[in-house]
Formats: structure tokens, C-alpha cells, sequence
């Protein structure tokens, strides 16, 4: 198995990128603008589009309002396991660190999962620092 770690420092309040983060059917407008192009609700999952054209089924797994952690899983794709959760955090200056782990099944998807995680965290800071995607709550 492999296991995807990606970081970044996000100068929103972990209010704010809490908020676009657990709302689950917003992940294209709120979170991740450009890297996905398209999330629709389905039942309990969520379809998602990315900018390449691939579609991926997603279950949410949990929300944890007191940790600010979200988790869930591809249910379909080329994955044989993929679990995935992620959180923020207060940086001790009121500003955020937004952490995205996977675990994936077969280790020979990790390069290619890993370049479209760093993508999508660089997407998720770029849409939570413009001032028109999210209210600052400071």
C-alpha cells in the first residue's frame, strides 16, 4: 500500500477553510476551483470531474466537526483501496495548515496519484486565499 502526504500553509482562518472543506457537494466552487471542474451529489457519494476529464466516485466516510477532518473513499476508478481524509489545523497565528492523506491500492497508481494531489492542494490554497471564493471570519 501506498501512503500520499501532501501539506500546505493556507492564510485563512481554519474557520473558513473548515467550512469549504465539509461542504461535501461544493468541492468544484469552494475547495479545489480548476482542479475540479464538476461534483455532483449522488445518493450518498459524490461525483467528481477533474480538469483532465477523469471521474471518480467518492463515499464519505466521516466529518469530524471538533477535529476539522473529513475522510472518504474512491468506490470506483482504478483503485483496488482508497482512503483518503483531510484536515485543518490553526497554524498558532490564526492562519491554516490543510493536510490531504491517501492510502491507494496498487502501489504503481502513487506517482500518478501523488502529481494529482500536489495539483489539487495548490488548487485548494489558490481557492481559499481569493478573497471571492471565501468569507475571511477573522
Amino acid at each position: 500500500m501506498s501512503y500520499i502526504y501532501e501539506s500546505t500553509h493556507i492564510d485563512v482562518t481554519p474557520v473558513a477553510a473548515w467550512d469549504a472543506l465539509r461542504d461535501w457537494g461544493a468541492l468544484h466552487t469552494r475547495l479545489a476551483a480548476g482542479f475540479v471542474t464538476a461534483s455532483v451529489i449522488d445518493r450518498d457519494d459524490r461525483v467528481i470531474t477533474f480538469f483532465d476529464g477523469s471521474v471518480v466516485r467518492e463515499r464519505l466516510v466521516s466529518c469530524d466537526e471538533d477535529a476539522r477532518r473529513l475522510a472518504w473513499s474512491i468506490v470506483d476508478g482504478p483503485y483496488l483501496h482508497h482512503q483518503a481524509s483531510a484536515q485543518v489545523s490553526d497554524d498558532g497565528t490564526g492562519a491554516t495548515v490543510f493536510v490531504w492523506i491517501a492510502d491507494i491500492l496498487p502501489a504503481t497508481l502513487a506517482g500518478r496519484t501523488a502529481q494529482m494531489m500536489e495539483l489539487g492542494i495548490d488548487a485548494v490554497r489558490r481557492t481559499l486565499e481569493s478573497a471571492d471564493r471565501v468569507v475571511d471570519t477573522r
